[in-house]
């Protein structure tokens, strides 16, 4: 009797293969290069596709069950946090302005990130790495989303997060995350995927994610802790696809590892810039503190980042020119940003103040060679000046770093006495930088960056106040009118936390449930 074959099941590698390798082909109507023009003009070379490997080998089916698996989870716990009034179970209203920072300034690269994926997915000719960023962009635009639907509950109730669409595009200090975006995503794809895949992802994601979901576990929002649990093995996923599109790039040609080395040294530097908003929120704004953001950097970067160097050493990869000076940073740039927001707080969609003695005593513990020396004797001077009722909001526009657009706050490497200033003149005019390396971006690509939006000099300039706005007008607030263009309320948004509506409202609700009774 003859017995009947069956069909041997496919592995996981070899469906994966057949969905992706297998659905591509060879264009004749056009030739390659027209249907994919952006793959050669930065200079790289790949010779061989087939030599990708995507380490995550995910089926659109088993991709669709598996994060919807994460959806159901992730929004049960976000109803039951809602139903239960957990808004009211963390530890300070003061922690809300992290919240806040993190809807504005983190939420809306998300999306960039899933935009920028989206479209350099369209830019290989390579198969295997068209999909893996298609995978990546619909993470990214999952993640944006399940922000806002978390954060969404904490806007009914809190100011500061009505409008961060809006102010992303507007807001001074908001500049720096859109700028680092925008740069990345006006690059060519092999740059973008150097910049987000491997620079953000790989080097410094670390030093976002677990502070900001460490900070919330410790604070009592556990509505953002799961959001931040649901994206940690999409994260893992991204940080192994930046690593191996990295080593594919050195493997497949000599002649790429000066160009990837180059966009390395660009890539961290924007990117350590960028998270000095992370580490100012992890040393000021967290009522309940994990650790601080000297002990994440040597952790995160100098030990996990020192090894992955040692590890590229093999292709000729050393580490970014920046990074001796980020290690030396790393006693100073939280509390420079934190006094520089203290001074501007008049024109922030967020709240600051003056560390309890409590806390203070903590920065002395964890900056034993930065914090009494420079810092605290300034915080303690405005501390006394706040309660003498001679607060002081700065009214001035602060210089801007062309590259990284943060203020003219950064100090000298070796004199945190002396602020940094550098300069560059490109066709007759003059451009500041906060660093060395800033400048060093800028003349590498001064044609990019003369295009820089600086929103002080958008301000200046008259283009940050409404159509009807008239600055000749006798008794003309200007920085009332740039507040009133961005969509701050001044008074609710803006200002100290002492005496803000957040604290008593805060206060009020805490006193009893909503059966009126004692918490």
């Amino acid at each position: 009797m003859d017995m009947k074959a069956t069909a041997k099941k496919l592995g996981l590698k070899e469906r994966y293969a057949h969905m992706t390798r297998g659905l591509d082909w060879e264009t004749t109507y056009q030739p390659m290069d027209q249907v994919y023009p952006y793959d050669k003009f930065e200079g790289i070379k790949i010779h061989d596709w087939d030599k990708w490997e995507d380490p995550f080998r995910l089926t659109m089916d088993a991709y669709w069950k598996y994060q919807g698996e994460k959806e159901k989870k992730l929004y049960a716990v976000i109803d039951a946090f809602a139903q239960n009034n957990g808004h009211l179970n963390v530890t300070d209203a003061r922690y809300l302005n992290a919240i806040k920072l993190f809807i504005q300034g983190v939420s809306p690269l998300e999306y960039m990130a899933h935009r920028g994926f989206a479209h350099i997915g369209r830019q290989f000719s390579g198969p295997g790495a068209r999909v893996a960023c298609q995978m990546q962009a619909v993470d990214e635009l999952r993640h944006a989303q399940t922000q806002i639907h978390t954060i969404s509950n904490y806007n009914k109730y809190y100011n500061g997060m009505h409008s961060w669409r809006d102010w992303y595009e507007k807001v001074w200090y908001l500049s720096v995350p859109k700028s680092f975006f925008d740069d990345a995503i006006s690059a060519g794809p092999f740059e973008f995927m150097v910049c987000v895949g491997f620079a953000f992802e790989y080097v410094l994601t670390n030093l976002l994610f677990v502070p900001f979901m460490s900070g919330a576990a410790y604070n009592g929002d556990m509505a953002t802790v799961t959001f931040g649990f649901s994206a940690q093995s999409d994260e893992s996923r991204h940080m192994t696809l930046g690593l191996e599109a990295v080593k594919f790039l050195l493997e497949q040609d000599p002649a790429n590892v000066p160009i990837v080395q180059g966009w390395i040294d660009k890539w961290f530097w924007r990117g350590y810039r960028l998270l000095t908003l992370v580490g100012m929120m992890m040393d000021y704004m967290l009522p309940k503190r994990v650790m601080s953001w000297k002990e994440a950097w040597e952790i995160y970067a100098e030990q996990n980042g020192g090894a992955l160097f040692k590890d590229l050493a093999r292709y000729g990869i050393r580490p970014p020119l920046g990074w001796e000076q980020a290690c030396k940073e790393k006693d100073h740039i939280t509390h420079q940003a934190w006094c520089a927001f203290y001074n501007y707080a008049g024109a922030a969609a967020f709240h600051t103040w003056i560390p309890n003695a409590d806390e203070m005593a903590w920065l002395s513990e964890k900056y034993p060679d930065s914090f009494d020396q420079l810092y605290r004797p300034r915080m303690e001077h405005w501390d006394e000046q706040e309660k003498a009722g001679n607060r002081f909001y700065n009214a001035t526009l602060p210089m801007l770093c062309t590259t990284c657009t943060v203020p003219m706050f950064f100090t000298e490497p070796d004199d945190p006495t002396q602020i940094c200033y550098r300069a560059s003149e490109y066709k007759g005019d003059q451009y500041h930088f906060c660093s060395d390396h800033c400048k060093h971006i800028f003349d590498n690509e001064p044609e990019k960056y003369v295009q820089a939006l600086l929103p002080t000099h958008q301000i200046y300039q008259g283009k940050n106040f409404k159509p009807d706005v008239d600055p000749t007008a006798p008794g003309f607030d200007p920085l009332a009118a740039v507040l009133d263009f961005y969509g701050v309320v001044v008074g609710q948004d803006n200002l100290d936390f002492n005496g803000s509506q957040d604290q008593k409202h805060f206060a009020e609700w805490r006193r009893t449930d909503n059966a009126g009774n004692a918490r």
